[in-house]
């Protein structure tokens, strides 16, 4: 069998209880305690899953005996938490963002490399069963050449979002989403954003990206919709596929003209024509269950979780240059030639880490 891993959280709202729900039901983990600083969050936890609970975070990681921790807490509050629970030798999953600004997630990183102790980032829609079935289409080639993903993430306003704007708090799914299926980085931008109802933060996005290997990217983000859409498309040679994030459902709508080989010359001379919409069978899970079992995987072996900090920071590093990009109502080239160090990783490196508990 393998060691029982002790699990601490730190947040209880409402991403914070679904952490703590999902280590509650896991045979090879004891969720041992929770941490935040409102009491009636504290109380419904210690109620629904008989764990201890402490007001102060600090006081927890001093107290309990605990081999790995889920930071879920307002992004502005990130660095600091993080920060304390690495400088504690502990492994971390913290929700993305990774941190308020790239230079806070960067320093989290470092950290995390000096110590030598895993830390990931909880990037949900990567362990999502539509969108990974997705990914290893396009990379049998099913697609052919890939020419725009398209994603609408869009929803009623969420009120106990109050630090961060829509390009923070959800854009960065999609721009990670986006650099996952196409292993390309941005190099030019264009953003349009609006405060409509958010008090302090931009609750409308519209952007469009270029990325290395020209697939065009285009981004449709807000908290101002009444239903909720999480849907994405990606168009190439051979027709198009559209994935839903919510009902984890992925169709192939083939395009009947295209050559078996996808030759854009000979597409050009054929045209477009509709074909079959092809339903695939995909195995539904939690996304954040695959999440979490990723994680204590690597907190078992060693290994570097599927989720590499990198990936999120390059994700958080595009958000900000969306924002600016807004502001300025200018087009930005993110390249070396404009004065930007890019992409600030090796976005294919994943390196080992030597940190592993050992299974009994």
């Amino acid at each position: 069998m393998p060691k029982l891993l002790r699990a601490a959280v730190i947040g209880a709202g409402n991403m914070g209880r679904n952490h703590a729900r999902v280590y509650s039901e896991m045979d090879d983990v004891e969720l041992v305690a929770v941490a935040d600083p409102v009491p009636e969050m504290l109380s419904r936890i210690a109620m629904r899953h008989r764990v201890r609970t402490y007001s102060d975070y600090r006081v927890m990681l001093e107290r309990e005996p605990i081999d790995l921790v889920s930071v879920v807490v307002p992004t502005e509050l990130h660095f600091t938490v993080a920060r304390e629970v690495l400088q504690a030798r502990i492994p971390v999953l913290i929700e993305k963002p990774i941190a308020a600004t790239v230079e806070e997630g960067a320093a989290l990183i470092s950290l995390a490399n000096e110590l030598q102790v895993p830390f990931t980032v909880g990037h949900i829609e990567r362990f999502n069963p539509a969108i990974i079935c997705l990914k290893n289409q396009l990379s049998s080639g099913a697609l052919g050449k890939v020419y725009q993903v398209h994603v609408r993430r869009i929803g009623p306003f969420p009120q106990q979002i109050k630090d961060v704007g829509v390009v923070i708090d959800l854009a960065t799914h999609d721009l990670d989403i986006m650099h996952y299926l196409t292993d390309a980085n941005v190099t030019r931008l264009h953003a349009e954003i609006g405060r409509r109802l958010h008090t302090a933060h931009e609750d409308l996005l519209s952007a469009v990206l270029r990325f290395d290997n020209d697939v065009i990217g285009v981004l449709d983000v807000n908290w101002l919709t009444p239903t909720k859409v999480r849907e994405i498309s990606v168009i190439g040679a051979r027709g198009m596929f559209v994935g839903n994030y919510l009902t984890q459902d992925l169709v192939f709508f083939e395009n009947d003209a295209a050559p078996p080989d996808g030759n854009w010359q000979e597409l050009v001379i054929s045209g477009v024509t509709e074909g079959r919409a092809i339903h695939f069978k995909i195995n539904k899970k939690e996304p954040l269950r695959e999440e979490l079992e990723a994680f204590l995987c690597a907190v078992r072996t060693g290994s570097a979780p599927p989720m590499r900090a990198e990936d999120a920071l390059l994700a958080l590093a595009v958000a900000h240059q969306m924002v600016q990009a807004a502001g300025s109502g200018e087009t930005l080239l993110l390249d070396e030639s404009h004065g930007f160090a890019w992409p600030p990783f090796n976005l294919r490196a994943a390196p080992l880490l030597p940190h592993a508990l050992a299974a009994e």
